[in-house]
């Protein structure tokens, strides 16, 4: 079953999703070890964000998208499939790695699990890799206070508690998960450069805004358009610098 929010709002805001939303840097896809030939399966790969870049390693990618106008955007290199984390449309020990950007608090953490532990070959591994909101910047702040009070039950806001679901068992100070040893983590930064028009995309492609009614919608992203019209460090720029925070998690099944 796929969160209304996700269903309609990506259903909706595809193309805006694709315009404004940002990369992945490419110290975070150095750090999975991907090499030539590897079988990557690219989990809930919206419109191919990281679906692209995965092609660049030399990797044959499977590119699972649950959401029919997301899964149109895909590029044409990647074996592209309609399904989802909890039922994955692939055999047992088919596949090297799985990715999973931007998307994994959409999951049954518990189930998602058993099904990469499933798809995996023995010492294939799970990487999970979000951009994370950088809010260090003033007006960047003003913006993603503003998705604030629309996003206020948005499964990502609780991103970073991720492993109590995934890895169930605590020992010490340490989750663990019955299938994948011990998790690994790395934190990255990098930046977006848009213009003030791509911002409001990037607001938009935001399922929560997607799924408002249209004057609801129009009424954020005016408040949006408004910030970046009068606040002294965007007023008149052509071209802004929206930050990241990149957190990438892998782990290894036994």
């Amino acid at each position: 079953m796929i969160h209304r929010a996700a269903a309609t709002g990506f259903a909706r805001s595809a193309a805006a999703y694709e315009r404004g939303r940002p990369e992945y840097p490419s110290e975070a896809l150095s750090a999975l070890g991907i090499a030539p030939g590897d079988v990557v399966l690219d989990l809930a790969a919206g419109t191919g964000k990281l679906t692209r870049p995965l092609l660049e390693t030399g990797a044959e990618v499977i590119a699972v998208e649950p959401v029919a106008e997301m899964r149109a955007a895909l590029p044409a290199l990647a074996r592209a499939l309609d399904g989802t984390a909890e039922r994955i449309p692939v055999d047992d020990y088919a596949v090297d790695l799985v990715t999973v950007a931007q998307a994994f608090h959409w999951f049954d953490g518990p189930a998602a699990f058993e099904e990469f532990h499933r798809v995996l070959r023995p010492g294939g591994r799970v990487a999970l890799v979000w951009n994370a909101r950088d809010r260090s910047v003033p007006w960047v702040n003003e913006v993603w206070s503003i998705m604030d009070r629309v996003e206020k039950r948005a499964p990502w806001r609780n991103h970073d508690e991720w492993r109590e679901s995934a890895f169930v068992r605590m020992t010490g100070s340490e989750f663990e998960n019955p299938w994948f040893e011990r998790l690994h983590e790395a934190t990255f930064h990098h930046e977006q450069l848009l213009s003030p028009a791509d911002v409001v995309e990037r607001v938009r492609s935001v399922s929560h805004v997607a799924v408002l009614p249209p004057d609801q919608r129009e009424a954020v992203l005016d408040e949006v358009r408004t910030l970046l019209r009068d606040d002294p460090a965007t007023a008149g720029r052509d071209e802004v610098a929206l930050p990241y925070r990149v957190d990438a998690y892998w782990t290894e099944r036994t």
